[in-house]
Formats: C-alpha cells, sequence, structure tokens
C-alpha cells in the first residue's frame, strides 16, 4: 500500500468507537491501524462485478452504400486519404 496519509474527519457512533479503542489496545496497535486493517479487509471481500461496456453499435444504416459492406480498416484508409486531399 501506499505510504501517502490523508487526515479525515468521520462521524462514528460513541459506542463504536469505544469498541474500537479497546480492540486496538487489546492487539496493542493503534487505532488509526485497526480501522485501516478492517477498511482493507472490507474492501478484499466485497465483490466487484466486472466492467461490461454497454453494446451502443449501430447497424451502419448511417454509412453512404458504398461503404456499408466494406471492412473498417479499409473505411479508415478512405477516409485518412480524403483526409490528405483537402490540405
Amino acid at each position: 500500500m501506499g505510504t501517502h496519509i490523508v487526515k479525515t474527519t468521520l462521524d462514528i457512533a460513541d459506542a463504536l468507537l469505544t469498541e474500537a479503542k479497546r480492540a486496538a489496545k487489546r492487539r496493542g496497535i493503534p487505532l488509526r491501524r485497526l480501522i485501516e486493517e478492517a477498511l482493507r479487509r472490507v474492501l478484499q471481500e466485497t465483490p466487484r462485478k466486472p466492467f461490461k461496456l454497454k453494446d451502443r453499435s449501430i447497424d451502419g444504416g448511417w454509412l453512404r452504400p458504398e461503404f456499408r459492406d466494406l471492412p473498417w480498416s479499409e473505411i479508415r484508409a478512405i477516409a485518412n486519404d480524403r483526409r490528405g486531399d483537402e490540405g
């Protein structure tokens, strides 16, 4: 883990904070370390949904007829050739 520390303020119920302080003291570690370890554990246990890109593809109906059956690599090459003609 990184060594950069950020100070922050959290609202924690008094009873929970008291219990956490006791647990840290029993373990012989600072409260901050107990809280960091607990956060790491929860974050590791939390399942993350894999990212799935939404299908936003279109059918190509917007293409001019002469381009509809061409592979994208050829369309791109034609577009790049035409761009050079403009200059």
